[in-house]
């Protein structure tokens, strides 16, 4: 089976959890580009996030036992998981000890350790069928009409995402569309797992805004759209993009409050539907 299939295959109805908030704040200025965060903004997650669902992968025991038993490996779901978050774990702390604030692995070379084997016809559909199995997606309601109507608006979308490998397979899987065929544009695409950096690493964010920048973009004509106060609205204020707040699905809605960055942090805006962003737009340029 291609990627898409495998998503596919394991895709299930999902229905955003409305939360507590309630729509507010304005744009005080043109905004000309639009970037999202993937899960828990774009894409419905059931652990709220991707990868470093511990406790999903507790709960779906079952399926990991088959999925390892059709691709004949020994190991339980238990021991599978533990080993996987491990080497994770393990990896990150090599790489914040050199220097990385936030660092991200390559799923890949992870799957490698844990399984013993190099081959990318195992390693890659495996690793897809495990995120599959212990967080699955869904689009978030109202996904494919708000990009298409961003579009119609000129808008230039890009993404700031953590993901991996597989992340964007989850466009064409469920839109039939690659994220380019939908119209974000090559250049405007930074997936954590390319860089090295997962947010809310300002490093990566830094590395976003210098290409907008390069692409006639000024920050303040940047609205940046994600579902974690920390990792989305913090980080992409710091490079002065515009922020907004998606919160959409209790799920994945961090308020991070505790948080000392974020105590006093207000959105630009804050939306319960994605269409709400391209109204928001739509106001401003009345």
């Amino acid at each position: 089976m291609t990627y898409e299939e495998i998503i596919r295959s394991y895709a299930q109805p999902l229905s955003a959890i409305p939360t507590s908030l309630v729509r507010q704040g304005a744009l005080d200025g043109p905004i000309h580009a639009v970037f999202f965060d993937i899960y828990g903004t774009l894409i419905i997650s059931s652990a709220g996030d991707i990868g470093i669902a511990v406790r999903s992968s507790e709960n779906r025991a079952d399926q990991i036992d088959d999925l390892l038993k059709r691709h004949n490996f020994t190991f339980t779901a238990e021991e599978l998981s533990n080993s996987f978050y491990n080497e994770i774990e393990g990896v990150k702390t090599k790489l914040r000890a050199q220097g990385t604030d936030c660092p991200e692995v390559i799923v890949e070379d992870i799957w490698i350790a844990v399984l013993g084997i190099k081959d990318p016809e195992v390693i890659l559909p495996f690793a897809i069928e495990y995120e599959c199995i212990v967080n699955p997606v869904h689009p978030m309601p109202n996904l494919k009409e708000t990009i298409a109507k961003l579009r119609a608006l000129a808008m230039r979308l890009g993404v700031v995402s953590n993901g991996q490998f597989y992340t964007p397979y989850l466009f064409p899987a469920f839109l039939g569309a690659d994220l380019q065929g939908l119209g974000f544009e090559k250049d405007f695409l930074f997936f954590s797992y390319r860089h090295g950096y997962s947010k809310p690493s300002l490093e990566l964010y830094k590395r976003v805004a210098a290409q907008t920048e390069a692409r006639g973009l000024s920050p303040s004509e940047v609205l940046y759209v994600g579902n974690d106060m920390l990792n989305d609205i913090w980080a992409s204020a710091q490079v002065g993009f515009k922020t907004a707040l998606f919160a959409g699905d209790k799920r994945s809605l961090r308020l991070r409050e505790d948080d000392r960055r974020c105590r006093n942090l207000r959105p630009d805006l804050v939306v319960t539907d994605l269409l709400q962003i391209v109204e928001s737009i739509e106001g401003q340029l009345c």
